[in-house]
């Protein structure tokens, strides 16, 4: 491998794995990200953690400021809502495609994972179950093949991992989410574009109500 192409791959590795310690809450909102730290943390060099931090100033998930460096990027209680909103918009899109789209090998996936999501629920492990979740989700949209809005969404989910765990966590919830989930699937699976589309519409109407629950719980101090 050349020296070009290993640079390349170092800055996309530090990249993914910035960005998911921002989205898991290892890094904090408004936290300051200093180079030579996070350089030595990720074991590569501050051209690497730069060009990392200009990538996820496009995302969204961090700022730079001139003279003050980079920090990341806090996103308001309003903001998460305008997101989670977006989000619904192109998902419905994406499970009626999926619906359309998706052929055998796909929906034996998409049903193997809506089985794992069950045994999660079974045994009580909500971080897995928040795993399958979202390997489902990935799999509607491989399923759907649409290039565009696989972009937007990566975007748009990464704002909101933190806020989805706070969601999981109300009681019920998990039950709630997994029989959302097994209708949308059950659509998909029968190539039924509308009902998918109708049930992904249910399953993220109800993640917007809750999200704004969480939301107004953590202002009063109960999460």
């Amino acid at each position: 491998m050349s020296a070009a192409r290993a640079a390349k791959v170092a800055e996309i590795d530090v990249t993914a794995r910035l960005r998911d310690a921002i989205t898991r809450g290892r890094l904090t909102p408004n936290e300051r990200l200093i180079e030579v730290d996070l350089a030595e943390q990720f074991g590569v060099n501050r051209a690497n953690i730069r060009m990392a931090l200009a990538m996820l100033d496009q995302e969204g998930l961090v700022v730079r400021e001139p003279n003050r460096g980079a920090r990341v990027r806090a996103v308001s209680d309003d903001e998460a809502i305008e997101i989670a909103e977006t989000r619904l918009a192109i998902e419905v899109m994406v499970a009626g495609r999926a619906a359309l789209r998706g052929d055998a090998q796909g929906r034996a996936r998409l049903k193997a994972i809506e089985k794992d999501m069950k045994q999660a629920i079974a045994q009580g492990d909500t971080m897995r179950y928040s795993q399958f979740n979202a390997a489902l989700h990935r799999q509607l949209q491989s399923m759907a093949g649409n290039a565009t809005a696989d972009r937007i969404l990566d975007t748009l989910k990464s704002h909101l991992v933190r806020l989805q765990y706070r969601v999981i966590l109300l009681p019920g919830r998990p039950q709630a989410s997994l029989a959302e989930h097994r209708a949308i699937v059950a659509a998909v699976c029968a190539g039924d574009g509308d009902a998918a589309e109708r049930a992904m519409r249910q399953h993220l109407t109800s993640f917007i109500g809750l999200l704004r629950q969480a939301i107004d719980a953590a202002r009063h101090g109960g999460f």
